[in-house]
Order: C-alpha cells, then sequence, then structure tokens
C-alpha cells in the first residue's frame, strides 16, 4: 500500500547540551528525503536508553577531564545540533533512495541502530543513529537500506521497538566476555534496559544469571529468568552474591553500575573471572587496586554497542523466541519530557517506549 508522506512532520529536537529545555518538541520539521541506498521509514514506536540521556546532559567527559561537558564518541565528535535522538525504532518503509527495490516499500522493518564506518567487524570507529544523524524520535526517519531489517516475529511494533540498543549492548557485553553454557554470570543494574536484556540473553546461552537489582524488582527479575536476586544495599554484596549462588563461582561479572560497587565486583570474580562493562549509572570514576587485577588473572572489557553478527544474533533469538519484551511504560511524542523525567526515576523494569501522536 502506497503512503503519501507529506512535506513536514512532529520530532523532538535536541538543541544542546543541558536539561529537559534543550528537548523541544517542533510540528514543522522536514521529513528527510531518502538518498541514494536509503529508505524511508513512518515511524510506529521508539525505545528509550540511558546515552539519550547522558548525551543530552554531556556526561560523558573526557579522557582528561572525567567531568567535562562531552558527547558519546571519544575521538571525532559527530554530534551536530539541533538533533533527533532515538535509536530502537521500528516502523515501516515508506519510500526508497535510488539504487533501493521499490518492492520494500511497506515492509516493517527494525532498525539495526549502529553506523559501523568499516566493512570489518571492528567497533573502533562506531557511531550510531540519534547521535551522527538522525534518529527517531520523530513520524519520519531516513536511513541505510541495509540497516533495515525485516523480523519475522509476531510482536507488537512496541514490544519490537524494546530490544535493539539494550540487548545489542548486552549481547555484545557477553560475546566480548565469552559468557558460556553452565557458566554463572552476576549482572549489576538488572532491572534496567540492558540489564534485563543480559538476563535473557543470558539464559539463551545456557548460562545462569543473578541480578543486583534495588528493592521491590525481586519478583520481576525472577520472572525474566533470573536464577536469584540479590537487593541492592542491603548488607555485604559479595557476601550477599555467594549465598544468592549457593557457593558457584561467578564466571563473568556484566556490570551497568560501576561507582562504588566495581571494587566489590572484581572481589567477587573467581580468578581468571572476566569483567564487562557498558555504563556506570552510579558513577563514572572508581577505585581499581590493581593487584587484585593481576594476581586473580581477571580480563577487563569495555563496550558499547554491537556488530553486525551481534545484530543478526538478536534477530535469531527474537524469532526464536529466546528472548521477550518487557515494556515499561508507552509515552506519545508530546509527552517526551514526561517520558524521559520517569525514564530517569528508574521506578519501572524494562523499556520505555515513546511513539508518534
Amino acid at each position: 500500500m502506497m503512503h503519501s508522506v507529506p512535506k513536514t512532520m512532529t520530532a523532538v529536537l535536541l538543541t544542546g547540551h543541558g536539561g529537559l529545555e534543550k528537548l523541544v518538541y517542533s510540528r514543522d520539521v522536514p521529513v528527510p528525503a531518502p538518498a541514494a541506498g536509503e529508505v524511508l521509514i513512518r515511524v510506529t514506536a521508539c525505545g528509550m536508553n540511558n546515552t539519550d540521556v547522558w548525551v543530552r546532559e554531556g556526561a560523558y567527559g573526557t579522557e582528561d577531564d572525567p567531568s567535562a561537558v562531552s558527547t558519546w564518541r571519544r575521538h571525532g565528535n559527530t554530534l551536530t545540533f539541533p538533533r533527533i535522538q532515538g535509536t530502537d525504532t521500528v516502523g515501516r518503509i515508506v519510500a526508497v533512495g535510488e539504487g533501493v527495490d521499490r518492492a520494500r516499500i511497506g515492509e516493517r522493518v527494525m532498525v539495526d541502530f549502529s553506523i559501523y564506518n568499516r566493512d570489518d567487524d571492528s567497533l573502533a570507529d562506531i557511531d550510531y543513529m540519534g547521535h551522527g544523524r538522525d534518529g527517531g524520535y520523530a513520524e519520519y526517519m531516513a536511513l541505510p537500506a541495509e540497516n533495515a531489517h525485516v523480523v519475522a516475529t509476531d510482536l507488537t511494533d512496541i514490544e519490537l521497538a524494546t530490544f535493539c540498543c539494550a540487548y545489542l549492548t548486552g549481547e555484545r557485553m557477553l560475546e566480548r566476555a565469552r559468557l558460556a553454557a553452565g557458566e554463572t554470570v552476576l549482572v549489576t543494574g538488572a532491572s534496567g534496559g540492558v540489564g534485563s536484556a543480559i538476563i535473557q540473553l543470558a539464559r539463551a546461552r545456557g548460562a545462569v544469571p543473578i541480578a543486583v537489582a534495588g528493592p521491590g524488582k525481586e519478583a520481576a527479575m525472577l520472572d525474566i529468568g533470573a536464577q536469584a536476586v540479590v537487593t541492592r544495599g542491603q548488607g555485604d554484596l559479595a557476601e550477599a552474591v555467594e549465598a544468592a549462588s549457593g557457593g558457584r563461582p561467578i564466571d563473568v561479572v556484566a556490570d551497568l553500575v560501576g561507582g562504588p560497587l566495581f571494587n566489590d565486583l572484581l572481589k567477587i570474580l573467581r580468578p581468571e573471572g572476566r569483567y564487562t562493562t557498558a555504563g556506570a549509572i552510579a558513577g563514572p570514576v572508581v577505585q581499581l587496586d590493581l593487584r587484585t587485577m593481576y594476581l586473580k588473572q581477571l580480563e577487563l572489557h569495555g563496550s558499547s554497542q554491537g556488530s553486525r553478527a551481534d545484530f543478526r544474533r538478536l534477530v535469531r533469538y527474537i524469532e526464536e523466541k529466546k528472548i521477550r519484551p518487557l515494556v515499561g511504560g508507552v509515552y506519545p511524542l508530546s509527552e517526551f519530557h514526561r517520558a524521559q523525567t520517569d525514564f530517569m526515576a528508574k521506578n519501572f523494569v524494562g523499556k520505555l517506549v515513546v511513539v508518534p501522536d
């Protein structure tokens, strides 16, 4: 079915680094035209992520100054203002650029939001839609045709929009840490988008996940596959993890929290254990006793986004129903400020999703 594409659309524009006032809801943003090799999608849902907030705040610091206002990329900033954020985009193709088969018009697609900038699997020069180019907090979005993937699933658009960024990030973390069947992984920040994804992705690999989550979220963690739950902030963490694991060694720590927990997490890891991180919501600057690292033969991995192969595995997991969506709330685009305020409060499990008005 052909879709009439208007000249303007509604979108949320990030106009600079700062507070919520830097997010401007506009009804007269030009609809992008798909360039050669691109498609134009009518957005039906877009999931929200921590990266949206941190980029708005300029909270990534620099290698010289952790408190400096800076955006997501360490080398070669690609963020310009105004920018439409939004990574976890689902929609339908309504137009195609030169060189793209018109038969693709009408497809429902999930967007691989990564801008790879390379032909190999290296992520050294990775970027993403919503940062290096416009994303999905809008009615329409243009993107490379190769990044628009049909997923064979009966999930709704809103449910499908919960996966991409969080689950791709989680899958990359577990891939880098080589989490194997039968191993035990401790997951911090387990009730958030990436944390709840890792619990399910660990199960998909045949591993045993133990969750660290805030009070009141224990039942939800067990429901999505955690073997046991450690309630954050209650007693000694190492002792609580040992009790929760039944004495099983912790092979991998998948950490999204950082801050004061960091040193305890290294203590909890078994000798030759692997630590992997893609977030630092409790503080990015941590204390590290190098003796713990080298005497225990530990591996430390930093991870962000994922490769094309990671994305293909994610699609396969969705199609095989090995992972399921966790919708924490749905908001219209016109209530974006409320959505991000609720997101920052973290009083939900899974992902918040924004839909066009």
